[in-house]
């Protein structure tokens, strides 16, 4: 099923901002990014009803389909934006099929059923006819024999009629004005006859000269994009909500200002949304036993914590890269958050997106669980808008700043478990069921496991 924006906000759609198609959406780190970098989001695909409701909270202007690629087609994705059904395309399409399984054996490893998620998103960029590509995934495609799977993909969209910026990138986000290392492959392609976007500049460098002519800037630091926020176990409200009314909250640092939508250019060429700055929302407090707020306390900024292998942040330094955690196939554990540099805790969900460059206003589900995950496998907004940006200057458009105003969506939304997330959208549950039971079976053995050998240290 397809949720679809207001009529008014339909007609809205068909400006002249050049138009872009997410695929494997999830939250919409990739949106956002191009959604700042002044692309209109027409259309968002993400399997997962429970993301794909997040995103459709967040995105209220696209068009959000809670569906598999497998078997989608163009007609479907652009049958609700009249533009691009009377052209027939999109300017791009954008996003990172999941890597898990691959199969990398033999000569024909794009026809092996665990690699048809990357053979969908080329079938889908040729059928909506694409003008330009932005292909994310994992740094380790491109070592290895993965290398050899990454040069059939390429070889693959030659074939189609596209050109592949070569050599391709691997990005870092702190080069990109986010406090955390976080490395990815990306591939720019561009339909032939079309110039190719080049890949973004450095914009912040561990290694800043005031008289060199790289012009780049630090690095934001932890400390940078944390310290405005309040610690979560001063209110009892988080114990059982996540977001909290605040008094007197005003960030310091310029990029804490910017994430906080107070500086000028805080919404860059994307929608400002409406919402209440005054409250922290993803902030769900986590219960830790006295021993492991103890090994906490105990380890070193910088280091990682030896029984947990929690990595503990530096007020100084940048977040280590942050991951989603397991499924719901391998036991469904909570993605493991660093801990903070101040605090004998791990980080909330709000701080992970503070640390993944998400803005304040966006909203992630209420559960731990289900919000670290939407964080971990997100590219960051920083990271994709500069990446936009350099596709929006291929396309030779100069981007302008919207005048409308969205609302963001219902918050019924952030709290749908994958029954009533399946039911919203009319599907069928698409996803293997959470087994909370064996889950927390598994997580009380790994803590009571941990305590021991803490015991024994001590």
């Amino acid at each position: 099923m397809v949720r679809l924006p207001p009529l008014l906000q339909i007609l809205n759609l068909m400006s002249e901002r050049p138009t872009v198609v997410d695929l494997f959406a999830g939250a919409g780190g990739m949106s956002l990014g191009f959604e700042q970098a002044g692309f209109d989001l027409i259309a968002a695909v993400e399997l997962d009803p429970v993301h794909a409701a997040v995103h459709h909270y967040n995105f209220p202007k696209a068009a959000t389909l809670a569906s598999s690629v497998i078997g989608l087609d163009a007609k479907s994705i652009l049958q609700n934006h009249q533009k691009s059904i009377a052209t027939g395309s999109v300017d791009v399409v954008c996003g990172g099929a999941p890597c898990q399984g691959f199969s990398l054996i033999g000569q024909r490893m794009l026809d092996d059923p665990r690699n048809q998620l990357v053979r969908q998103f080329v079938r889908l960029v040729v059928e909506l006819d694409a003008k330009y590509f932005v292909f994310e995934n994992v740094k380790g495609l491109t070592v290895g024999k993965h290398r050899k799977f990454l040069n059939l993909l390429i070889s693959e969209f030659q074939e189609y009629g596209y050109a592949v910026r070569q050599p391709w990138q691997v990005l870092n986000a702190k080069n990109y004005s986010v406090p955390q290392h976080r490395e990815r492959l990306f591939l720019l392609g561009a339909k032939n006859g079309y110039p190719l976007p080049a890949y973004p500049e450095i914009k912040t460098s561990d290694d800043t000269d005031l008289f060199s002519s790289t012009n780049t800037y630090p690095i934001p630091t932890c400390r940078d994009v944390l310290e405005d926020l309040p610690d979560i176990e001063l209110f009892e409200e988080l114990t059982t909500a996540d977001a909290v009314q605040l008094e007197n909250w005003e960030p310091v640092s310029e990029i804490a200002r910017e994430l906080h939508c107070l500086t000028e250019g805080c919404w860059h060429f994307g929608y400002p949304r409406k919402w209440d700055p005054t409250v922290l929302t993803s902030s769900l407090r986590t219960a830790h036993t006295s021993i492991s707020r103890r090994r906490f306390q105990e380890t070193s900024p910088g280091f990682v914590e030896p029984i947990s292998r929690f990595f503990k942040l530096s007020p100084t330094g940048q977040s280590n890269t942050l991951r989603a955690g397991t499924d719901s196939a391998r036991g469904a554990f909570t993605s493991p958050r660093p801990i903070h540099y101040n605090y004998n805790r791990c980080v909330s969900i709000r701080e992970m997106a503070r640390l993944h460059g998400y803005p304040d206003w966006f909203r992630f589900h209420v559960t731990k669980w289900h919000g670290g995950r939407q964080i971990g496998n997100s590219v960051p907004p920083p990271l994709a808008r500069v990446i936009a940006t350099s596709v929006i200057r291929a396309l030779g458009i100069k981007p302008g700043r919207p005048r409308e105003k969205l609302s963001l969506g219902d918050p019924e939304l952030l709290a749908m478990d994958m029954t009533e997330a399946a039911k919203f959208w009319g599907i069928e549950v698409p996803i293997k069921k959470r087994d909370r039971k064996n889950g927390r079976q598994k997580r009380k053995q790994y803590e009571i496991e941990n305590e021991r050998q803490a015991a024994r240290r001590c």
